[in-house]
């Protein structure tokens, strides 16, 4: 389960967001007009990683993926992937990275597409210590099933290819789509991750998955 608490980080999330977009190429929006539409959230097994992947739009209506982790620590050689640290007012300093960069989001997500697994539960904890069920923003779906064989992204190079971030493995492409697209759709040799949020009630495809 994915534990929300009821507190403040400065810089906000959109703030550390909405200085990393301009610096990437597939860009192409107002990040001064940065506005959320919400995001999923999913579990690291170790229970150590935050990982969440947010939707934005940047005055207009292109939609951006934007999936992050957060760290207590910079991780060793995950300095590329930082996009800029935050002071959380409950777990204090926070490393956010782009989390194409980061082989726990990798290992996650390839599983949920794969097999199909589901995304995170979300829970708010109060102020009382009492946590509350909520609904998420945006749902996900992998269209793979259970038993599939998940690929290895642990190593792995990263390059972006027009409005993708390509992850390519010995034996595996992980595309992330960086501006979504409604009519793309997964090819008969790919699995998919697919989403829905608000005003968005079709499923879109937020990445690619190739195994060989």
């Amino acid at each position: 389960m994915a534990l929300m608490h009821q507190t403040t980080m400065a810089p906000s999330k959109l703030e550390v967001i909405a200085a990393w977009l301009p610096t990437q190429s597939w860009f192409d929006g107002d990040a001064s007009r940065l506005e959320s539409l919400g995001g999923y959230r999913l579990d690291d097994p170790a229970g150590e990683v935050g990982l969440e992947g947010v939707l934005v739009t940047a005055g207009g209506d292109t939609v951006y993926h934007v999936p992050m982790t957060y760290r207590g620590s910079l991780r060793e050689g995950g300095e590329a992937a930082v996009m800029g640290t935050s002071e959380h007012g409950v777990l204090g300093t926070r490393w956010i990275s782009d989390a194409a960069g980061d082989p726990v989001y990798r290992a996650v997500i390839a599983e949920l597409i794969a097999t199909g697994a589901p995304q995170a539960e979300e829970f708010v904890q109060g102020a009382d210590g009492t946590q509350k069920l909520r609904d998420p923003a945006v749902r996900i779906e992998g269209s793979g099933k259970a038993g599939d064989l998940v690929p290895n992204l642990e190593s792995a190079t990263l390059e972006n290819v027009g409005s993708r971030t390509r992850v390519e493995a010995d034996l595996a492409v992980l595309d992330i789509v960086r501006v979504v697209d409604p009519a793309l759709q997964a090819g008969e040799d790919q699995y998919s991750l697919r989403g829905t949020w608000r005003d968005q009630p079709n499923l879109s495809v937020l990445a690619l998955l190739y195994a060989a």
